[in-house]
């Protein structure tokens, strides 16, 4: 099984009502709730594990989650309210205002985790709850109890206006990395992380600090893998883009999926991954987000539908 491990929150997406007035409908969403979602639907084994609430939109997240065969046993619930993400889109691409004070996700602490994560292979972690505490130190701790023994593989997905506490991020991150088997990051999170040049050079640093696999996005210019000894890029899919929403989320979903399917989840079988099961993994992440960024909002496809 694959345990995500992060934020899952209520998207506030703009939309007409029937009269043509502007309004915000809710939609479950999340960066990690994406994938988890994303892999169900794929039919890879899947968990979250996340901060859920008990109020009506966690109620609307659960069932989400169940309807899309995400196993949701691990969750830590409680009575706080469901983190709010209102979303401005611009020519499809999404600004987000998050509202998440006080919430179930967000005061998630390391008292929390799971003990036993079972027959859990590979921890998915990223997200806004890396960058905000208490719940970014539990996950940190999670990331770091558990990297000795299953695959981590870490999506930051950067969002610069959400960090309050810039020095802090950077130092958790730093950690975080350093036990990762397997980083993906946008070009523009990566010259963040790590300052401006070249994205080749930058990301072979990386995978120096101690990643296995660097998987660096460029939007509609595709996906390169990095490792020590090779890299390997795997264009975009072409596709209408109706917006932008969940598609980084729904990539590392088909990423997973692909290393899932061909056997080569596990640590030890990451370590040795050849360029041509690199170029599968990257492939199917690509294609699976080019059917997300076809629809309005995260909505990543079910396997029939590749």
């Amino acid at each position: 099984m694959i345990l995500c491990a992060g934020e899952a929150l209520i998207d506030m997406l703009p939309r007409d009502t029937n009269d043509g007035s502007a309004a915000l409908a809710p939609f479950a969403g999340g960066a990690v709730f994406n994938t988890s979602i994303a892999l169900g639907r794929l039919g890879t084994p899947v968990g979250l594990f996340t901060g859920l609430s008990t109020d009506m939109f966690g109620k609307v997240l659960e069932n989400a989650l169940t309807n899309s065969h995400v196993d949701t046993r691990l969750a830590a619930r409680s009575d706080r309210p469901t983190t709010l993400a209102f979303v401005e889109l611009t020519d499809g691409h999404a600004k987000y205002a998050f509202y998440d004070e006080n919430t179930a996700g967000r005061m998630l602490v390391e008292a929390d985790l799971p003990t036993d994560l079972g027959d859990t292979a590979a921890l998915f972690l990223g997200g806004i709850s890396l960058a905000v505490t208490p719940c970014a130190e539990a996950y940190a701790a999670l990331c770091l109890r558990e990297a000795d023994q299953r695959t981590v593989m870490i999506d930051p997905n950067i969002r610069p206006g959400f960090i309050k506490d810039e020095a802090a991020y950077r130092a958790r991150l730093d950690k975080m990395i350093a036990v990762a088997d397997i980083i993906k990051l946008s070009d523009e999170d990566l010259v963040w992380l790590r300052g401006e040049g070249n994205i080749d050079e930058l990301a072979q640093q990386l995978v120096a600090e101690g990643p296995k696999l660097v998987c660096i996005t460029k939007g509609a210019e595709g996906v390169t893998g990095y490792t020590a000894g090779f890299a390997t890029h795997v264009p975009a899919d072409r596709a209408e883009v109706v917006d932008t929403v969940g598609a980084g989320d729904t990539f590392n979903a088909g990423f997973l999926a692909a290393l899932h399917q061909s056997g080569n989840l596990r640590k030890a079988d990451v370590a040795r991954l050849d360029e041509t099961a690199v170029r599968n993994a990257l492939g199917l992440g690509a294609r699976v987000a080019a059917v997300t960024v076809s629809r309005a909002g995260a909505n990543p496809p079910w396997a029939h539908e590749l």
